[in-house]
């Protein structure tokens, strides 16, 4: 049997679907480590992340691309999300996520990753814990 290659096991995940917030801890934003992993590639965005206070149960998913360099390519789609009814903590959140993505691109990709995810549609999904809203 055949095992697929870097880009064909990246596109594989990346379709798959989105990945869930996993605070990244072991990260700092805007380090400029290179990304090896989509999972590096999500907690470094996940890092700069910062939701505010009372979004408890908010989510948010997005889909963009990058280029090799790290850049985005275009504007990213707010493809689903759950947000409550007060629209001042509405628009904070949102405001938080696309925040995050600024605070973390150029995504320090590396050679490698880069050359595999440039182009790909990325889904990451920002969610708070808590009560469903």
């Amino acid at each position: 049997m055949k095992t697929p290659t870097t880009k064909a096991a990246i596109a594989a995940a990346l379709i798959l679907g989105s990945v869930s917030l996993a605070l990244a801890e072991d990260r700092e934003c805007g380090s400029g480590d290179p990304i090896e992993t989509i999972n590096e590639m999500f907690d470094a965005i996940y890092a700069c992340w910062e939701p505010p206070a009372g979004s408890e149960g908010m989510s948010l998913t997005l889909t963009f691309s990058v280029r090799s360099n790290g850049t985005l390519i275009g504007v990213p789609i707010v493809r689903h999300s759950r947000l409550g009814k007060d629209s001042a903590l509405r628009e904070a959140f949102v405001e938080s996520v696309f925040g995050a993505l600024d605070r973390a691109t150029p995504l320090p990709l590396s050679k490698s990753m880069g050359g595999a995810i440039a182009g790909r549609i990325l889904a990451p999904r920002f969610a708070v814990p808590g009560r469903a809203i």
